[in-house]
């Protein structure tokens, strides 16, 4: 699971179903499934083409597509230590796993392995590597990538959020080189999503041994590939390749004139010449720079809805509306008890420490979010009200018989009040039993005005109890030094990316975890919840019963539900609008990529006759 500028990833046996198309989660909303209902009355229908529709056409070489993205650009291009989206976004252009999933029903697919078998008892799997791809620098791929790259996920000096996924009652895989194009997998128990995990196109990719050991025997790993890395160091077996970043401002990808794969006609791919990324300050430039046609591809909000809609045939583009995003948003409170290690000063004051570990403190807060108005005023309709940490989406593994915690004040002064904290002194501010006034400050990243006005509107509700709420808006790479290094916060508004497998959060909820947002860095459980949460993932991930697993997961939902480690508010409605020039676009919420408005087979995608290759 990853923060991501619009949320954070979330990194998966192949699953046992399609996904279910949402209809208990907009039941529950009080719509007919597979509609929702926009400002301005027009009913949206959803969903994406079946796979049915999936005839991939023989394209023609050139051109360029272009998007925009929001911030001050890419942290790095090291897909091995990224933990967020302005690294992943486009590390996933320029690398590749060794398997993928199909974008409509999560089967697995060969892709740099191009055959593998198994065991009996699963717990051995050999893999047959394609002996016909090549990284972009030229140097064959060969096992020995294979066993250097997990070498570094494995290494604990390596900052590597992957890393806690891949274990297995602590252990990690074995990997062996059988010969320089098979490998052999061996794990230390039952794990029931390793294909999956291995289908991962953000945090599973392989990389050059003969372009990054030299950094990894020096120690410098961590900050190698960094955002001033040159197109020599950044070497991977994708469809494209780093030609030049200007820094906050734009980023050229070009076609990788070694890539493997082949068209129907046996054209080599892709066809496109590159990829250009513009970085603009705000979400309302990105949407801006695609109404004016300088952007190919963009990821809708609810509110660009009715201005878009109407400018589809002018502006020769469609919409693609797709359903709740699998991602989530939400508030969340710093419970780390624990000092700066240089300076000796607690994160933060040990008295908020102590509001924020009390649940019913944060379920005070949950009541004090009015999910349907955030749906209204700041989705414009496109989104729905989330309790708990899966979307509906989701599918098999969803839970829907979580709590809903209803807009109420009232219930919300009570817990407070259970707990301590009330107006002592008649100024309107609430205090705890040592006379600490219940302020604090909440962060976001700024340019996402979706977050923003998030923040604003839960500000005036928690003022409304008579908590004083700083507001702060800073760069979102900022705001993840905060997160996962110096963990010097009070509250955020934050977003993680999603999965319809629930293991995919292994590097966020049990102890330990990189991304364990809520106690960053927690040793051990430190409550009997996160205990039984500790406990349901350690099993989860060696239950090879569905129904099982089914049970499980959903007494975590359950637990998170009540104990509300993230205060979630709403899952948006998944859209893309992209320009009608381009021919074989099939994008699936499955595919994960409606946040650049790009599609899982950009490699395929070319500009139609007719139209210019600029």
């Amino acid at each position: 699971m990853t923060v991501n500028r619009t949320s954070r990833r979330r990194h998966g046996t192949r699953t046992w179903l399609l996904i279910v198309v949402l209809t208990a989660g907009l039941a529950g909303c009080g719509k007919e499934s597979g509609t929702t209902q926009p400002a301005g009355g027009e009913v949206v229908k959803y969903g994406p083409a079946p796979k049915e529709s999936y005839h991939p056409k023989i394209g023609r070489r050139g051109g360029r597509f272009v998007i925009s993205s929001f911030g001050e650009g890419l942290k790095s291009f090291n897909p091995i230590t990224a933990s967020e989206t302005s690294t992943t976004d486009y590390t996933a252009r320029i690398y590749e796993p060794l398997v993928k999933e199909d974008p409509w029903t999560r089967d697995i697919r060969p892709w740099l392995a191009e055959s593998w078998e198994h065991s009996d008892d699963y717990l051995v799997w050999t893999f047959h590597l394609r002996k016909d791809v090549k990284f972009n620098n030229g140097a064959p791929f060969t096992a020995d990538d294979v066993l250097f790259t997990f070498q570094l996920i494995y290494d604990p000096k390596i900052a590597c959020s992957a890393r806690d996924g891949l274990l297995v009652d602590g252990q990690p895989w074995k990997i062996e080189k059988v010969n320089d194009h098979t490998v052999r997998f061996t794990l230390p128990g039952p794990y029931a999503v390793f294909l999956t995990r291995l289908a991962s196109v953000t945090d599973m990719v392989i990389v050059c041994k003969s372009a990054c050991e030299a950094a990894y025997q020096a120690g410098t790993f961590n900050s190698f590939l960094g955002a001033d890395a040159t197109s020599g160091q950044v070497v991977g077996t994708g469809p494209f390749m780093l030609d030049k970043y200007v820094p906050g401002q734009r980023l050229y990808l070009k076609r990788n004139p070694h890539y493997w794969k082949k068209d129907a006609a046996g054209n080599p791919l892709p066809y496109l010449d590159g990829m250009v990324v513009l970085w603009v300050q705000t979400v309302d430039n990105m949407m801006l720079n695609f109404k004016s046609g300088e952007t190919d591809g963009y990821g809708l909000r609810g509110t660009d809805y009715p201005i878009l809609k109407p400018l589809e045939k002018q502006g020769d583009f469609k919409i693609y509306e797709l359903g709740p995003l699998f991602g989530s948003e939400f508030l969340c409170f710093n419970q780390n008890p624990g000092k700066n290690k240089d300076t000796g000063q607690p994160y933060i004051e040990p008295y908020k420490v102590k509001w924020f570990r009390e649940t019913k403190f944060r379920q005070a807060i949950s009541h004090a979010i009015d999910r349907e108005g955030l749906v209204k005023t700041v989705h414009n309709g496109l989104a729905f009200p989330q309790y708990g940490p899966e979307s509906p989406s989701t599918g098999y593994f969803y839970n829907p018989d979580l709590k809903p915690y209803d807009y109420n004040l009232d219930k919300a002064r009570a817990l407070l009040e259970g707990i301590g904290l009330k107006d002592r002194d008649g100024d309107g501010v609430i205090e705890d039993a040592d006379g600490h006034p219940v302020q604090f400050t909440l962060m976001t990243n700024s340019g996402n005005n979706i977050r923003e006005q998030t923040a604003e509107i839960a500000r005036k509700d928690m003022t409304k109890l008579g908590i004083k709420v700083d507001l702060k808006y800073i760069e979102f790479n900022l705001l993840i030094s905060k997160l996962d290094e110096t963990f010097e916060w009070d509250a955020i508004v934050m977003g993680l990316t999603g999965s319809p497998e629930p293991h995919d959060g292994a590097n966020v909820w049990p102890s330990g975890a990189r991304n364990h947002m809520w106690f960053p860095r927690e040793p051990a459980p430190s409550t009997d919840w996160e205990k039984r949460i500790d406990e349901i993932f350690a099993a989860g991930i060696k239950e090879m019963d569905p129904a099982k697993r089914k049970v499980l997961y959903d007494e975590w939902q359950a637990i998170a539900n009540e104990h509300q480690p993230f205060i979630w508010t709403t899952a948006a409605m998944g859209m893309a609008a992209i320009r009608n020039k381009f021919e074989n676009v099939y994008p699936t919420p499955l595919a994960g990529y409606y946040r650049q408005a790009t599609s899982w087979n950009i490699e395929e995608i070319f500009i139609k006759e007719g139209y210019p290759l600029e």
